[in-house]
């Protein structure tokens, strides 16, 4: 199936992303076409129809977003003091990794309710069940330029994703079609529906700028009662620093041939505007442009830096 190409042509440089489907030499995972325009690692694909016929619950929260967009913090509502891991307090979803750890399926499948659950789906891909249900759904977008650094090193340190070659000649730098899709595609999807369905759509930059703020709006879209101290209680824990530091969180758990954080840290800076640390001034010349292009009006508006 081919991929869904924006409006605007841009021509990507040759890596290691468009190969095809498998493994690489270094046992990394190679993009394969899925489906919806969306491309895919295989184990991703492996049970997309188990994915499909997930069955939702009505009182299931789930949480979606962009890879690298900040929706770690948002976990901790169902665990205020950081204590269970996050792969079990907000299973993923598609998740499918090698045994013997367990697919985010078969985690949640056993699971009491309510169930808290994370996806990276665009809402076109979603299990049709969270639509039948009625669930309720949190979205976090965050800006291009900061997703596009984090989604770099990320798939540097994830040796279950492609190799993501040099900044310079790396997809990641425009968004286009990497694991889970294309940015622009994906946080404008969701926009178009947050008025159809129960969805909340946060931004990761109001949350680093008023955590206060948005724990209140999601706490009120959850019919969750938090007292101040509850509130602050979750500040503190979801505090960039002290989830960097704590193991249920920063996700040094997994071992390194899934996560090598010698390479890069998961929890590597949690900022708004790193992206002027790694891009040109040529590179953000051409981002922009593209940008204005793909976006123009087709959905919400984002901040680059506070």
């Amino acid at each position: 199936m081919a991929l869904l190409k924006p409006s605007v042509e841009i021509t990507l440089p040759p890596t290691v992303f468009m190969q095809g489907q498998g493994t690489d030499a270094g046992g990394r995972e190679e993009l394969v076409d899925g489906v919806g325009g969306v491309c895919f690692v295989p184990s991703v694909m492996e049970r997309w129809r188990e994915l499909q016929e997930f069955q939702a619950r009505p009182d299931d929260t789930l949480i979606a977003t962009f890879p690298k967009a900040g929706e770690c913090p948002l976990s901790t509502l169902s665990d205020h003091s950081g204590s269970i891991p996050s792969m079990m307090r907000a299973p993923f979803l598609e998740l499918n990794p090698p045994p013997p750890f367990p697919s985010g399926i078969d985690i949640l499948q056993n699971q009491p309710s309510p169930r808290l659950i994370k996806t990276h789906l665009p809402f076109h891909l979603l299990p049709p069940s969270f639509v039948d249900q009625n669930c309720k759904m949190v979205y976090v977008a965050r800006n291009a330029k900061d997703t596009a650094v984090s989604y770099f090193h990320f798939h540097r340190m994830n040796k279950k994703l492609p190799e993501p070659g040099d900044w310079n000649h790396t997809p990641c730098v425009t968004l286009l079609p990497v694991a889970w899709g294309s940015w622009f595609d994906h946080v404008t999807g969701w926009w178009k529906e947050k008025n159809n369905h129960r969805i909340l759509y946060l931004f990761f930059e109001d949350i680093k700028e008023n955590p206060a703020r948005e724990i209140a709006k999601l706490s009120n879209f959850l019919s969750k009662k938090l007292d101040r101290e509850a509130v602050d209680r979750i500040i503190e824990h979801t505090s960039f620093k002290n989830m960097k530091q704590n193991p249920m969180t920063n996700f040094s758990l997994l071992p390194a041939n899934i996560f090598d954080q010698s390479v890069s840290p998961f929890m590597r800076k949690g900022e708004v505007g790193d992206w002027k640390n790694m891009f040109t001034v040529a590179q953000n010349e051409r981002f922009e442009k593209e940008y204005r292009q793909l976006m123009s009006d087709r959905g919400p508006s984002f901040r680059m830096e506070l």
